[in-house]
């Protein structure tokens, strides 16, 4: 999943965004100065996480960390650490790294960037199953369908309060990702009829869909209670204090916002726009 959304499941599932990692620091902790090496790129990264990143910098955030670098004029080096419990903690805030992307609006622990994608949760369907004008969870025809979801996540609550988890198949939400990958599972039993949909966060399930060609529709879920928040702004994070440099990465999202979008769609991930529509 997300980069590190897994962490914050209590606010949302959103595999590659970092919430939650360690106790927020004391509030009389004095300010330190910023600590941002300007030789090179640090960012720090799950070594086994894709479509987010991995260790061979197959992974769309490697590739917009690889476009920053270059318009930095500087080398981009990596602290590899797996995306848990401890992230942060052991990353930025110990100073190993002056970057990590796929961050959630509102995170704590680090300062946001501007963000530089909004998604949300999707339904995939098999194109011919002709299912892809499902209008939500709340759909009738989804009681007699067998739904792929990820547990302890806010897609499946409102399964729940649906009556949909009866004939649900849940997928693990915290998991080692160098050993197992959940979201790319839901997607191939999609594919091999175990489940008929699959209801997944959109960039994971964007990415693996993608793979199997035109078989499969990508749905986002737009349609559904306004008390559950089911799409997310998406930034970069630094460290507290350090304003300068969120600054300048700002800058540089703002000035390479069109080459950003561009890799975002080309691992499929769908995006929407300022009023929650998607984007073409």
């Amino acid at each position: 999943m997300t980069p590190l959304l897994r962490r914050a499941a209590a606010l949302a599932f959103l595999a590659g965004a970092v919430l939650l990692s360690a106790s927020a620091p004391s509030r009389a902790d004095p300010p330190r100065p910023e600590a941002v090496d300007r030789s090179a790129l640090r960012v720090c990264s799950d070594p086994a996480n894709p479509p987010f990143s991995n260790d061979k910098g197959e992974g769309f955030e490697n590739k917009i960390a690889e476009l920053l670098a270059a318009k930095l004029g500087v080398p981009l080096r990596y602290t590899w650490f797996p995306n848990s419990v401890g992230f942060l903690r052991m990353t930025l805030r110990a100073r190993r790294c002056d970057l990590v992307m796929g961050i959630v609006v509102g995170a704590e622990l680090v300062q946001n960037t501007n963000p530089y994608y909004r998604s949300g949760y999707v339904l995939v369907t098999r194109r011919a199953d002709n299912l892809a004008d499902l209008s939500g969870l709340a759909d009738p025809r989804l009681q007699t369908l067998h739904l792929g979801i990820t547990a302890g996540t806010p897609p499946a609550n409102l399964a729940a309060r649906d009556g949909l988890m009866v004939q649900a198949r849940p997928y693990p939400l915290y998991v080692d990702s160098r050993y197992d990958a959940p979201g790319r599972q839901m997607i191939e039993d999609l594919a091999n009829k175990t489940i008929d949909v699959a209801v997944l966060w959109g960039p994971i399930a964007g990415y693996f869909a993608k793979q199997h060609g035109d078989a499969l529709v990508v749905t986002p879920l737009l349609n559904e209670p306004k008390d559950t928040k089911l799409d997310f702004y998406i930034t970069m994070g630094v460290r507290p204090g350090e304003n300068e440099w969120k600054n300048q990465i700002n800058r540089l999202l703002r000035e390479n916002k069109d080459e950003i979008t561009a890799i975002l769609k080309d691992y499929g991930v769908p995006m929407l726009d300022a009023r929650g529509q998607p984007l073409p």
